[in-house]
């Protein structure tokens, strides 16, 4: 008998894990369609032994000093700050925008007041900012946005800023000074092993039993619980009852190199030209030495694993029927950026889990039922629990 349940061996669904199992004395059994833990998180040492992420570049940063400290528990960190460099007009500029990016790009030599003077001349008027394109044409005015933000968007998101919410845009400031970094939250750090080797250590508990290469929609029946944590599309929990929910997908081109180095920055974007729109150089991010290194090329695309909700309004209005009915469901919690539709940076995902926690352990222990039946799997089901550890059972 489990007391939980977790679909999802990513942020929210370990999290949850590791405080139930550790916190709780609870028996969790998370399971995952992928072959590995840590959702897209994942890093791994490929061929040439260089530590890359598969699912593209994960950064950590939070404002959070719980968030923070709780992830101390299981990784030391290598502090890192995050630069990104916008391929513009046959030149490599700091992205965000700052003042060093429109002195290149403009052949000035501005100071920070004569820089906000600059792009308040060139920012537009708008009344009412509802799209990303308001929001860049407001700030940095159209030359601008066309420039670092449409085409951008374009590839990424395939349709134009003025048909996206405010949000998408809004996540990226521009600045007067010279803070040339992508993140100014205070902190800023890279697990120092890498993320699996994090969550490893986060489900390294007897009471946590983990299933990979499994559908949950395959056990569910034999093996019992009494609650379940579900991170996955909540659209595909509810069979789709009201259609997809839209995402945008990514396709990821990895590349190892005969080369010490390769960019000018550890992610360098391309606004305008190419199909992809960045490449990411992992040894920046780790800090590894190796004599070789590998990069990733990244490709939006309508089809595959869902990445990111697209933020539009009908596409709220659809979640919000979806969420009606995972708030009628009785003990099914749902939790993280699929089963929330909603985009969270790593350290949010957390703090909701955490949340998420807490409020489950506030409940009294009568108020929980087994929904499920007690009839125990085939042993070729069980047999798939990992890890096994003998001497523990």
């Amino acid at each position: 008998m489990f007391d939980y349940l977790i679909v999802g061996a990513g942020f929210a669904g370990s999290v949850l894990a590791e405080r139930l199992a550790t916190r709780s004395n609870k028996k969790v059994l998370i399971v995952d369609k992928r072959s590995h833990i840590a959702g897209n998180a994942y890093d791994h040492y490929n061929e040439e032994g260089i530590l890359v992420h598969k699912y593209g570049p994960h950064i950590f940063h939070t404002n959070s000093k719980d968030v923070f400290e709780y992830l101390s528990n299981f990784t030391d960190w290598r502090p890192y700050e995050h630069r990104v460099l916008a391929s513009v007009d046959g030149q490599l500029v700091p992205m965000p925008i700052n003042l060093d990016t429109i002195n290149k790009l403009y052949g000035l030599s501005l100071n920070s007041f004569e820089v906000e003077q600059f792009l308040e001349s060139l920012a537009e008027q708008v009344p009412v900012i509802k799209t990303s394109e308001d929001v860049v044409v407001s700030k940095v005015g159209r030359e601008l946005y066309e420039k670092f933000f449409r085409n951008y968007t374009r590839k990424q998101w395939g349709m134009d800023p003025s048909e996206l919410d405010k949000s998408v845009t809004s996540r990226v400031p521009t600045r007067t000074n010279r803070d040339d970094r992508y993140f100014t939250d205070t902190y800023q750090a890279m697990p120092l092993h890498g993320y699996t080797r994090m969550f490893e250590r986060m489900l390294d508990h007897p009471n946590i039993k983990v299933m990979l290469n499994t559908d949950y929609h395959d056990i569910v029946d034999f093996i019992p619980f009494k609650e379940m944590i579900f991170t996955g599309p909540v659209d595909e929990y509810f069979d789709f009852k009201y259609g997809k929910l839209p995402y945008r997908s990514l396709e990821f081109k990895h590349e190892t190199l005969n080369q010490e180095n390769y960019l000018a920055a550890p992610v360098v974007n391309y606004p305008n030209d190419n199909l992809y729109t960045r490449i990411t150089e992992f040894k920046a991010l780790t800090g590894q030495k190796h004599p070789k290194t590998s990069i990733v090329y990244e490709y939006p695309k309508a089809e595959g694993d869902p990445y990111y909700p697209v933020p539009r309004l009908e596409n709220a209005e659809l979640y919000n029927k979806y969420k009606k009915l995972a708030d009628e469901t009785p003990n099914v919690h749902f939790v993280g950026r699929l089963a929330t539709y909603k985009y969270y940076n790593m350290d949010q995902v957390v703090a909701q889990a955490l949340t998420l926690y807490k409020k489950l352990t506030e409940k009294p222990e009568e108020a929980q039922k087994v929904v499920k039946p007690t009839i125990i799997g085939s042993a070729s089901i069980m047999e798939k629990l990992v890890p096994r550890d003998p001497a523990k059972e």
